[in-house]
C-alpha cells in the first residue's frame, strides 16, 4: 500500500465535565471508578497526546507509490540527520544510499524475524530486474552490526545490508510500532506459511539486547528513492507485520 504523509497535531486535554453533587460521599478513589463506568454524555472529551508526533496516513489504492513532493519537509530533514552503518561498522548518511542512484531499500522489524527473511528473498528474486536498470536493492534492520552481519550471514541476501542501531530512520520515515501492530491474525498466518515454506525465526538475534529492549514489536516498510537525496518516490508502510506490497507495484516504482 502506498500512502501520503501529512502532519496532524493533537490536543493535550483531558477534562470532564463537572458535576459535584453526584457522589456527595464517594472517596475520590471510587469517584473516579464510577466515573469511568459513565455513558458518554457525562464525558465530553478524551484526548491524550501519544509519545510522540503522528502523522495522519491515508492509502492510495493501487497507486505504485508516491510523487516526491508529498513526502514532509519535516521527514526529509529527519532522515538527513541519520546515520546507518555498513557491515564494516563505517557509518554512512542514510541518504547516501540514493544520492546517486535509484535504490529499493526494505526496512526490517528486526534482524531475527521470520517474516524479514522472507521479505529478503521476496525482493531478491526480482534483483535480476533491478540490477538491468540499475537500481540498487538494500535492506536496512534496527539493531547493531553484529546482528546485520549475522543476518546477511544467514540469509545470503544479494543485496547491501545495513544496521540502523538507534531506529533513527524508522522515527524519521515514522513507521509504525506495538504490540497491536505485530500480533494480529494476518500477521499469524503469514507466520504459518513462512514456516511451512521453511523460514525460521531466529530466536537468538530476536531476543538480544538490540531488539528486545524495543519489545520487538518495530513494523517496516519499503521505499524507492534515488537519484538525490530528496528523491522519494514510492512510500510503503507495513500496518502489521510481514505486510508486504505487490512486488508488481515495486518493479513499477522503481524500474519502468
Amino acid at each position: 500500500m502506498a500512502v501520503s504523509l501529512s502532519t496532524i497535531s493533537y490536543s493535550n486535554t483531558f477534562r470532564t465535565n463537572k458535576h459535584p453533587n453526584i457522589f456527595p460521599k464517594q472517596s475520590q478513589k471510587n469517584r473516579n471508578r464510577t466515573l469511568s463506568l459513565l455513558p458518554n454524555p457525562f464525558i465530553r472529551t478524551t484526548n491524550l497526546s501519544p509519545p510522540r508526533s503522528p502523522v495522519a496516513v491515508s492509502a492510495i489504492s493501487g497507486s505504485p507509490g508516491i510523487d516526491a513532493s508529498v513526502v514532509s519537509e519535516d521527514t526529509g530533514s529527519l532522515l538527513d540527520r541519520v546515520q546507518v552503518f555498513d557491515l564494516n561498522g563505517n557509518s554512512v548518511p542514510i541518504s547516501d544510499l540514493w544520492k546517486d542512484r535509484k535504490a529499493v531499500v526494505a526496512f526490517a522489524r528486526h534482524f531475527g524475524c521470520v517474516l524479514c527473511r522472507k521479505r529478503a528473498d521476496y525482493l531478491a528474486a526480482k534483483k535480476d530486474i533491478m540490477d538491468a536498470a540499475s537500481v540498487a536493492l538494500v535492506l536496512i534492520g534496527p539493531g547493531s552490526v553484529d546482528q546485520a552481519k549475522a543476518f546477511s550471514d544467514q540469509t545470503k541476501f544479494k543485496g547491501e545490508v545495513y544496521a540502523d542501531p538507534r531506529y533513527s530512520s524508522y522515527e524519521a520515515l515514522r513507521f509504525v510500532s506495538g504490540v497491536s501492530t505485530t500480533f494480529t491474525p494476518g500477521a499469524g498466518l503469514k507466520i504459518i506459511e513462512a514456516y511451512m515454506e521453511g523460514y525460521r525465526q531466529d530466536w537468538g538475534l530476536s531476543f538480544e539486547k538490540d531488539t528486545r529492549t524495543r519489545g520487538g514489536w518495530q513494523q517496516g516498510g519499503i521505499i524507492v528513492a534515488g537519484p538525490g537525496k530528496s528523491n522519494i518516490s514510492y512510500v510503503h508502510k507495513d500496518k502489521e507485520a510481514g505486510d508486504d506490497p505487490p512486488i508488481e507495484d515495486i518493479l513499477q516504482a522503481c524500474c519502468s
